[in-house]
């Protein structure tokens, strides 16, 4: 997958806005406000995702591949290695994940307007 593939997935997502909000470099995706990816632009070695504290204990034990993430709340956060043998199925799969974990955490109300909007 390359950078162009995983922006294309990820604002496919309903509600998904794109930002840069630190720097020029560092593309981040939001889902009503709130980071579900970032991603580095010039490199696009790792994406960083949002995970579940269990799952990302058990990923980061099974794939090299995925790590705390760098600047991150390592809880919550994996940085996933865009350049490995992890198959593309596994990302997006991390990014769906990622994505449902933050959508899910916004209040009911907020859900529902997104529903309807």
């Amino acid at each position: 997958m390359n950078l162009e593939q995983f922006r294309e997935y990820c604002i496919q997502k309903p509600h998904v806005t794109e930002h840069f909000p630190f720097d020029n470099e560092t593309l981040v995706f939001k889902v009503s406000g709130k980071i579900f990816a970032l991603v580095n632009i010039n490199s696009f070695q790792f994406v960083n995702l949002k995970c579940d504290p269990e799952r990302s204990i058990e990923l980061r034990e099974q794939y090299d591949a995925i790590r705390p993430a760098y600047h991150m709340n390592k809880k919550h956060w994996n940085s996933v290695s865009v350049y490995s043998d992890l198959e593309n199925k596994l990302l997006i799969e991390l990014v769906d994940h990622s994505y449902n974990l933050v959508f899910q955490s916004l209040p009911k109300k907020r859900r529902d307007e997104l529903a309807l909007g």
